[in-house]
């Protein structure tokens, strides 16, 4: 909701962005600020916190296209436009109800005047500013004379464990103004969703609902594991003689004791085998672990070793794997 703060700060230089800077530039530049502002990273800097709240407040204005676009337009007022209203700017003109909002001539605490000048009526205007719905009523547009507002969202990221996210778990985080959050995680998150809170925003002002939080969860990536929708792939070594005579193979799981593989002759490095149940576990069902064969060429052998395997060889039956390849690569020329 479009405060005074609105005309006092320029959210934009906050950010250090420019006024027509995508989304995305956006959310890069408060990573980055956030990141180092952070007080997780500034213990008793009171002057790092007091940045980290600014940096906060206006990645939640302009993170939301709706608000963005009322600061925009609210700051256009009050950076050099003059509005003059329809006819005599008697009571209940547009000066009394900004006035009554942020402290101009129609309120009680005096300040900047503003009057206005606009094509269709107050409807339109307060319409197209606050949200596009008719002044006065409650279903949209601004609320304050229909009913109470909801509190603005509020955006947050954190950084999960790779088991953690897969699991799920009840996580505590702490706001910008240092108040602890709890916080369930469900399994199966993944990196780059986002959490709904609701409830959990900036209060209302006015006696209604409090904002919601939306918090983008980022995972670690894991040293053996890594998701592949609901499943988890995990590759695995084999030994050339495992991978040509057949093995039985132990597999790790994630979090629990290693299962056993049946490695069949002949198995090629990139075969997948795999193990039903055990990817990642949701209310929407569960993904399966998939285990990535690997062969593994010794990379030193012993001198009676090699002529061992050279002895194999030539036992092997006189033909070129790479026959069969090279034949489609000459028939496309």
């Amino acid at each position: 909701m479009a405060s005074q703060d609105w005309f006092d700060k320029d959210f934009y230089q906050v950010l250090g962005v420019s006024k027509d800077a995508s989304d995305g530039d956006i959310k890069k530049a408060y990573r980055k600020l956030a990141r180092k502002y952070h007080p997780d990273q500034n213990p008793g800097d009171a002057a790092a916190e007091a940045r980290f709240k600014e940096i906060s407040e206006a990645h939640s204005v302009l993170a939301d296209p709706e608000e963005r676009k009322e600061y925009d337009a609210i700051r256009a007022m009050g950076t050099g436009a003059r509005f003059t209203a329809p006819g005599a700017g008697g009571a209940g003109g547009f000066e009394d109800v900004f006035g009554g909002m942020f402290g101009g001539p129609g309120g009680a605490g005096g300040g900047t005047r503003y009057t206005f000048q606009q094509g269709g009526d107050y409807d339109d205007l307060l319409g197209g500013l606050f949200g596009g719905g008719r002044f006065g009523t409650p279903s949209g547009g601004y609320r304050g004379f229909g009913g109470p507002t909801k509190g603005r969202d509020v955006t947050a990221s954190t950084t999960l464990d790779f088991i953690t996210a897969t699991k799920g778990d009840q996580i505590t985080l702490q706001t910008a103004e240092g108040k602890p959050i709890t916080v369930r995680i469900p399994a199966g998150v993944a990196d780059g969703q986002k959490i709904k809170l609701p409830g959990k925003g900036h209060p209302s002002p006015d006696g209604g609902e409090s904002g919601d939080l939306i918090l983008t969860v980022n995972v670690r990536k894991h040293p053996v594991f890594e998701r592949d929708g609901l499943n988890l792939r995990v590759t695995v070594p084999v030994t050339f003689a495992e991978a040509t005579l057949g093995a039985t193979i132990q597999v790790p799981t994630l979090g629990g004791e290693p299962v056993k593989l049946r490695v069949a002759p002949g198995t090629p490095s990139g075969r997948v085998l795999r193990v039903k149940g055990r990817g990642v576990e949701t209310k929407k069902g569960t993904g399966d672990l998939l285990a990535v064969v690997q062969v593994a060429v010794p990379s030193h052998l012993s001198k009676d070793a090699s002529e061992k395997l050279e002895e194999f060889a030539a036992l092997l039956p006189d033909e070129d794997p790479r026959e069969e390849l090279l034949a489609k690569a000459r028939s496309q020329r």
